[in-house]
C-alpha cells in the first residue's frame, strides 16, 4: 500500500518568541545584517530557493568565473567599541572536494577590509570569524568583496563586543534572527484576498488571471522578482504541451496572452518574455501581485486554512493573507505540506495503481533538476578559469558541447526538497568543472577558443517532488486507454516522459550522475478529472501545477507548462464558483460541475487572438492509443 505523509501546521516559531522573551537580552551595540537586505547588492544576487532548509535567503555572487561587483550597505553603530565579526557562510564544493572552495571573499567595514578570506572552508552552513575592528558610533559602511565568480554566498553579518560565535542550528538560529531584527518582531500586516495563489508560475499566474476575471479580489505571491517560474530568464525552459484541443478548446486561450512565442531551452532572456507575463498580471485589476514574498507558515483550523504568512525575501517584512480559498501553484506542495495534505513522493510500486510503467518495488526517485548553461562564440580567445572541486573530466568523459539544456539533470536519486541545495551546486559544479576541461585541457581545445561561457542558471529547474493528493488520483491507466471521466477538464497532450539517469553517464560517475535520459509513451490527448485539482483532506485547498494529483508515471504527461497552465485556468473558475455558490471546491464536483463545464466552454482568454502557442512532443494523432 501507498504510505501517505502528513505534516501538521506549523505555528509561528515557538522557539524564536520563547528565546526573545527569557534569554538575556542581546546587547545594544552588537547588529545582525542580513545579506539579503543591503541597500546596494551590486553583482551578487538573491538567493531564495533553500529558505525553509536554511531560514533565510542569502547573497550569491553568480559570476561564471569573473568577479561580481561589490555588494554595500550602510549599518548604524550605536556604541563605540571593537567589534568581532562574524559571518555566515559556506564553502558549496565540500560534498565533493576536501580541499578550499571557490566561492571566496571578504568583508570590509568603513573601507577596510578584515584578513579573513571567507566562504572556502568547512563543510556546511557555518559561522566563520571574519575578523575585528574599532568602530565609531553613527554610520559604518559594510561591503562585500567577491573574490572568485564561483558562487561565494553571504547569509548574514554579526558585529558584537563580545567574542561570541553566533548559533548555528536552525531551530537557535531563527530565535537568534528574532532577538536582532526589529522586523521580525513586528505584527504582520493582514490582509484579506476572496482567493490566495501562492506561486507565480504558468499555473500560478493562470489561475489569478481566470478568477480574478471572473470577478475575485486575488493575491498572487511570487518569491522571485519575475513570474513565470521554469519558463523564466531565471530558469529557461520552454513551453510544452498543446492549448485550445479536448472538449472545451477555449482552454489555454489565456496563455496566448502572456506566453512566449519562441521556443528552445537554454536561450538567451528574451526568449522568455518576463515583461510581457509582468504587463499582463499588472493590468489586471482584480490582482494585487507580491513579488518577492516567500510563503513560510500556514494557518489551519481543522480542515481548512485560515492563513498563509508571507515573508519579503529582502526586507523580512511579513504579511499574514487570509481568505476562504487558497491555491498551491508551489510545485513542490508547500501549503498543503505545511497544514498536513495528504501527498505522495517518489514511484509507487507497479502494485500501487498496476501501472505498466512504475518499478516493481516503490522507492525515492524522482525525475531531477536542470542547471542549464549556455556559451557565446567572440571575436577574439576568451579564457575561463582552472575548475576543478571534486569532479575530474577526461577525454572520455567530458561533454563537448556549447549549450547544456534540459539532459543535465541532477538530484535524480536525492531529496528534491531537503538536498536541493546540494542538488542545484552540484548542477553547477559540473557545468563549470566540464567547460573549464574543454576550455583548458581537452584536446579538442582550440574549438572551443573563442567561445564565452554566457550563462549558468543559479535558480534551478524543478520537475519533480511533492504530489498533493485530491479525491482523485490519475494513473498510466487513464491516460494510457483514454478513460472518460464525468468530471473531465483540462487536456494533457504530452507523452508520458518519465527521466532516468543517463547509463553512460552512470558508468562514469556512478550515484553522482548529471546526465538523464527519457522514455516515452506516446498518447492521445487527454482530459485530466476536476478531482485531481483539490487537496482530499484540506477543504479549501486547490493546486495546480506539478504537484496536483497524480501518480509518479501520469506525472510525466502533466508536467509541462502549457498544460499547468490549464490547470491553473480550470482553478480559478471553480474558485469563482466556490464564491458565487458558497461553497467549497469538492462541491463544484458535488453539485455545480454543470457550471463548471460552461465557463470551461467560454474561457477566460481573449478569444480574438491567433493560436501563437504550438510546440508540443510525443503527441500523434496518427498512432492509435497506446491499450495495455
Amino acid at each position: 500500500m501507498i504510505t501517505l505523509k502528513v505534516n501538521r501546521t506549523i505555528k509561528r516559531c515557538a522557539f524564536a518568541l520563547f528565546a526573545l522573551l527569557t534569554s538575556s537580552s542581546a546587547l545594544a551595540s552588537d547588529v545582525l545584517v542580513e545579506a539579503e537586505s543591503f541597500q546596494n547588492r551590486g553583482g551578487w544576487s538573491v538567493d531564495q530557493q533553500f529558505i525553509d532548509q536554511m531560514g533565510s535567503p542569502y547573497l550569491i555572487a553568480h559570476g561564471l568565473g569573473k568577479k561580481v561587483n561589490d555588494a554595500q550597505t550602510n549599518i548604524e553603530i550605536k556604541d563605540k567599541a571593537k567589534y568581532y565579526v562574524y559571518v555566515r557562510t559556506y564553502n558549496w564544493t565540500a560534498p565533493w572536494c576536501k580541499t578550499a572552495g571557490p566561492g571566496k571573499f571578504l568583508i570590509s567595514i568603513n573601507n577596510k577590509k578584515l584578513n579573513a578570506t571567507l566562504g572556502s572552508t568547512g563543510d556546511k552552513w557555518m559561522w566563520q570569524y571574519a575578523g575585528e575592528v574599532s568602530l565609531p558610533a553613527g554610520k559604518a559602511s559594510l561591503k562585500l568583496h567577491d573574490l572568485t565568480g564561483f558562487d561565494g554566498r553571504c547569509d548574514a553579518i554579526f558585529l558584537t563586543t563580545t567574542p561570541t560565535t553566533p548559533p548555528n542550528s536552525l531551530k537557535e538560529l531563527n530565535g537568534f534572527r528574532l532577538k536582532h531584527n526589529p522586523t521580525l518582531q513586528k505584527e504582520p500586516a493582514k490582509k484579506l484576498f476572496d482567493l490566495v495563489v501562492v506561486g507565480g508560475g504558468v499555473a500560478g499566474m493562470s489561475a489569478a488571471l481566470s478568477a480574478a476575471r471572473l470577478g475575485m479580489k486575488v493575491a498572487l505571491i511570487q518569491d522571485r522578482p519575475v513570474l513565470g517560474g521554469n519558463n523564466s530568464s531565471e530558469v529557461r525552459v520552454h513551453l510544452g504541451g498543446k492549448i485550445e484541443i479536448g472538449p472545451f478548446p477555449r482552454l489555454g486561450g489565456l496563455q496566448k496572452e502572456f506566453g512566449p512565442t519562441l521556443e528552445g531551452n537554454a536561450m538567451p532572456a528574451h526568449h522568455y518574455a518576463d515583461e510581457k507575463k509582468l504587463e499582463v498580471v499588472k493590468a489586471e485589476k482584480n490582482i494585487e501581485l507580491f513579488l518577492n514574498y516567500r510563503a513560510i507558515q500556514a494557518e489551519s483550523k481543522g480542515n481548512k486554512i485560515q492563513s498563509v504568512l508571507a515573508q519579503n525575501t529582502e526586507t523580512a517584512q511579513q504579511i499574514s493573507f487570509s481568505a476562504p480559498l487558497f491555491v498551491d501553484c508551489t510545485g513542490d506542495g508547500t501549503i498543503g505540506y505545511l497544514v498536513g495534505a495528504d501527498y505522495m513522493m517518489g514511484r509507487e510500486s507497479k502494485d500501487d495503481f498496476y501501472e505498466t510503467l512504475a518499478p516493481n518495488k516503490a522507492d525515492s526517485l524522482v525525475m531531477g533538476s536542470s542547471v542549464q548553461w549556455y556559451s557565446v562564440k567572440q571575436p577574439k580567445p576568451t579564457t575561463f578559469p582552472s575548475f576543478n572541486y571534486g569532479i575530474t573530466f577526461t577525454e572520455a568523459t567530458a561533454e563537448k558541447i556549447f549549450r547544456g539544456e534540459w539532459t543535465w539533470e541532477t538530484g535524480m536519486n536525492k531529496n528534491q526538497i531537503n538536498d536541493f541545495e546540494q542538488i542545484r551546486d552540484y548542477g553547477m559544479l559540473v557545468a563549470y568543472s566540464n567547460w573549464s576541461y574543454v576550455k583548458n585541457q581537452s584536446v579538442d581545445r582550440k574549438k572551443f577558443a573563442n567561445y564565452k561561457l554566457e550563462w549558468v542558471a543559479y535558480v534551478a529547474g524543478k520537475r519533480e517532488s511533492r504530489r498533493l493528493l485530491g479525491d482523485y488520483i490519475l494513473s498510466e491507466h487513464d491516460l494510457s486507454k483514454v478513460v472518460d471521466h464525468e468530471d473531465a477538464s483540462f487536456p494533457t497532450s504530452w507523452s508520458i516522459d518519465l527521466h532516468y539517469p543517463d547509463s553512460v553517464n552512470s558508468i562514469h560517475f556512478p550515484g553522482n550522475e548529471f546526465k538523464a535520459i527519457t522514455k516515452q509513451m506516446v498518447l492521445y490527448p487527454h482530459t485530466v478529472p476536476y478531482r485531481c485539482l483539490y487537496s482530499r483532506n484540506i477543504d479549501n485547498l486547490f493546486m495546480a501545477g506539478r504537484n496536483i494529483s497524480v501518480t509518479h508515471v501520469a506525472l510525466g504527461a502533466i508536467r509541462v507548462m502549457r498544460t499547468t497552465g490549464m490547470m491553473g485556468e480550470v482553478v480559478g473558475m471553480a474558485a469563482s464558483l466556490c464564491k458565487q455558490f458558497n461553497t467549497t471546491p469538492r462541491g463544484v464536483y458535488q453539485y455545480h460541475l454543470k457550471d463548471l463545464k460552461e465557463l470551461m466552454k467560454k474561457g477566460v482568454g481573449n478569444p480574438n487572438l491567433p493560436n501563437n502557442q504550438k510546440y508540443n512532443e510525443g503527441w500523434n494523432l496518427e498512432k492509435k492509443p497506446v491499450v495495455k
